[in-house]
């Protein structure tokens, strides 16, 4: 069995994404390992280019920033990592530059594709995630808040990355049949030093809107304010991955939550009750969920 991982990356200094951890966290289980680098303001191609291993493949690419919309982009970067993965790999590993895996979910992965090798029918496997806000002590807690994603998927080059590289699809807009399995991707997206992320939020907002609407939805702060923008969250009590140590020991901020600033809608309670005593759940699913 061979597998391949992939991602891209640009301005991973500026915006102080966790993407050396990203990669390091999925190379146990790759044989190779494809970045996209895109063209940065800051050192990124060089920062990618200090990880000691030689199973990292770098790819320079260009962004085409007019393809804002629903950040379209993203999926266009995707799948330039996606196609330069080796014609023999079996399953291809994608990670985000904002997302690690815990170490102890490696041999379920491992096994879960050797087990899943075989049977066609499957085209990648699901992971549950954790999403933090505000600090790494937080946790979301809602609807809104995606619960699983693809993020294994099977070298089939009918296969592409989906609007914004949440997930994927294939041949014409047809959904990926896939397996649930026992193990978690970590998204820290929402965790940054606040000027960090006011950063990136100038940048990214232009992603999906035009020059106008999006100076309007991040404003003028230097710094973002997460308390400003209200999120059910439920406090962290497992373990980070390894790799994360380090960059979690450099926190410096504060975050203090206050349960009581957000107020939980009719809508998100009946989802809650739905899902917790009917086990119905209404989350959106850009999957077909094998058995």
């Amino acid at each position: 069995m061979k597998v391949s991982g992939f991602t891209f990356v640009r301005n991973a200094i500026l915006y102080d994404y966790p993407i050396r951890e990203a990669i390091l966290s999925i190379l146990p289980l790759c044989d190779e390992l494809i970045v996209a680098v895109g063209d940065s303001e800051d050192d990124t191609l060089a920062y990618i280019q200090s990880i000691a291993s030689d199973k990292i493949k770098i790819i320079e690419t260009i962004w085409d920033d007019r393809l804002s919309e629903g950040g379209r982009v993203l999926a266009v970067e995707t799948n330039k990592a996606f196609q330069a993965i080796a014609q023999d790999a079996d399953w291809a590993f994608y990670i985000q530059g904002d997302e690690v895996l815990h170490e102890q979910y490696i041999p379920i992965i491992r096994d879960a594709m050797q087990a899943n090798l075989e049977n066609k029918k499957i085209d990648g496997l699901l992971f549950h995630y954790k999403h933090f806000y505000g600090s790494y002590n937080y946790v979301g807690n809602s609807s809104s808040w995606y619960p699983n994603e693809i993020r294994v998927i099977r070298n089939n080059k009918n296969i592409y990355s989906y609007r914004d590289a949440q997930g994927f699809r294939k041949n014409e807009d047809e959904k990926l049949q896939v397996k649930q399995i026992e193990a978690f991707i970590y998204h820290y997206g929402w965790v940054k030093e606040p000027k960090a992320m006011q950063e990136k939020q100038k940048t990214f907002q232009r992603l999906w809107h035009d020059e106008a609407e999006a100076a309007e939805r991040v404003g003028t702060k230097e710094e973002y304010e997460y308390e400003n923008n209200p999120q059910s969250l439920k406090k962290f009590t497992g373990t980070h991955p390894e790799l994360m140590k380090e960059r979690i020991q450099r926190l410096n901020w504060e975050f203090d939550y206050d349960p009581k600033q957000y107020k939980k809608t009719i809508k998100e309670g009946f989802k809650r009750f739905c899902k917790k005593r009917l086990g119905l759940d209404f989350s959106y699913q850009n999957y077909k969920l094998l058995p």
